[in-house]
């Protein structure tokens, strides 16, 4: 069975502000995810500085390891990973090894032989013929070694970067539960990309091979259980990831916390056992909820409150203002009907 590869990059723009600083400077958790730029409403820049060391994921192989005999074990190999041939800093974190014997096994699968997360590992291995490979979260690089009984040194290239989500509401940096991010690979023959992330976590640090992404940003309401659901705020931005860099990029949403109330007069008290729904002026369904004062965090936007209780039905109109929470009040009161004042 042949090797995982790396993910295959599209030709779209790079965009944003820029920003390049050395190597070391770039500390990282010890894990990666399998997940903005400073944004109005719909525009992006992104700030690029150079990485030292991005944590990885595991490589997904069904494989099993399979230690080599004491006595076979008479040569040594000693790895160690470049994000870049340009860059001569080894990667420090998040890299995952795996060597397995070059001919296929009886199944058809190359054996794994010995793995490693350390970052430059020394491994014994016996006399023969074996592929390396080293994964970066979704980065990786494979190499053919030959071991006769001596101590091999062997480096491999990743041509990878790390690319770090966060995101701000107004100026007050966003919760990174409240952001699911996706992101995409630019296709040629695929006008909406190609899914590689389908959940990146926002504030950690992801290994990609360099190239062109497509990053969505949504986000979320999170209710008292738990649970979360997406909101109308969805943010996209185009970056490009450079090889041995770090691109840093915010996304900024333009949003706020809306809480819906029923009343008999301006500043009553909310009326309980009251369903809404929240309308854009076209018709489309927002969110819809239960209560006496629900709430629901709501993109930037002009919209129609319809409160329904006891049998009857009231509406408002509202305007939703980025980073201003306040209560909607819907008023139980009946519109006239048409032509009367």
């Amino acid at each position: 069975m042949s090797l995982a590869r790396s993910v295959a990059a599209g030709e779209w723009p790079a965009c944003g502000r820029i920003r390049r600083v050395p190597a070391r400077h770039w500390p990282l958790p010890a894990h990666l995810v399998a997940a903005t730029l400073c944004l109005m409403p719909w525009t992006a820049m992104a700030q690029v500085r150079a990485v030292e060391q991005p944590p990885g994921a595991g490589l997904r192989l069904p494989l099993t390891p399979e230690a080599p005999p004491g006595e076979r074990a008479r040569g040594m190999v000693h790895l160690s990973a470049l994000f870049a041939a340009n860059n001569p800093q080894p990667v420090h974190q998040g890299l995952r090894w795996r060597i397995f014997d070059e001919n296929l096994g009886p199944d058809g699968n190359h054996k794994l032989i010995a793995q490693s997360t350390d970052a430059t590992p020394t491994l014994p291995l016996p006399d023969g013929n074996f592929i390396v490979h080293a994964a970066l979260g979704l980065a990786g690089a494979t190499k053919r070694i030959t071991v006769n009984g001596t101590l091999l040194n062997e480096t491999l290239i990743l041509n990878a970067g790390g690319l770090k989500i966060t995101g701000q509401l107004g100026e007050t940096p966003i919760n990174p539960a409240k952001l699911s991010v996706s992101i995409y690979v630019p296709e040629p023959v695929n006008p909406e990309a190609k899914l590689v992330v389908a959940n990146a976590k926002a504030d950690e640090t992801l290994g990609l091979p360099e190239g062109n992404y497509h990053i969505v940003s949504t986000l979320l309401d999170l209710g008292t259980n738990g649970s979360s659901s997406p909101t109308n705020s969805v943010i996209s931005a185009d970056l490009k990831v450079q090889a041995g860099k770090l691109t840093d990029a915010t996304l900024r949403h333009r949003a706020a916390n809306m809480t819906l109330k029923l009343v008999n007069s301006p500043g009553a008290e909310a009326l309980a056992n009251t369903s809404f729904t929240i309308l854009t002026p076209g018709g489309d369904v927002i969110r819809e909820m239960i209560g006496a004062f629900p709430s629901a965090t709501i993109a930037e936007g002009e919209y129609i409150a319809i409160a329904r209780h006891d049998g009857k039905t009231y509406q408002a109109t509202f305007k939703v203002m980025s980073a201003v929470d306040r209560d909607v009040e819907v008023l139980a009161k009946e519109a006239p009907p048409p032509g009367e004042p």
